[in-house]
């Protein structure tokens, strides 16, 4: 199944968080901190959006982060992915 996001959203799936420490401890999964960047996997198509005008600035497949308690997590075909508004997301890591 395809989510198509409309207006300024956008929907991401998160990247791993990381497993050990820099030291070489291996975290549990209760110790491990939600991962803010995720990938980006559709876009919507943005337009007007609340009376103004949105142009979109991500792209499918650009590694974003995004603000920690935005957004909704949806469960997709076992997968879990998040829908954000595109200002939500605050920067694009390259």
């Amino acid at each position: 199944m395809a989510v198509k996001p409309l207006g300024d959203r956008v929907v991401i799936k998160n990247c791993e968080a990381e497993e050990t420490t820099k030291s070489g401890l291996i975290l549990t999964s209760a110790a491990k901190e939600k991962p803010q960047m995720a990938e980006v996997l559709a876009v919507g198509p943005g337009g007007m959006v609340d009376g103004k005008e949105v142009t979109m600035q991500v792209k499918v497949g650009q590694k974003v982060i995004y603000s920690k308690y935005a957004g909704t997590e949806v469960k997709v075909d076992g997968e879990e992915i998040i829908i954000v508004r595109q200002s939500d997301i605050l920067a694009v890591v390259e």
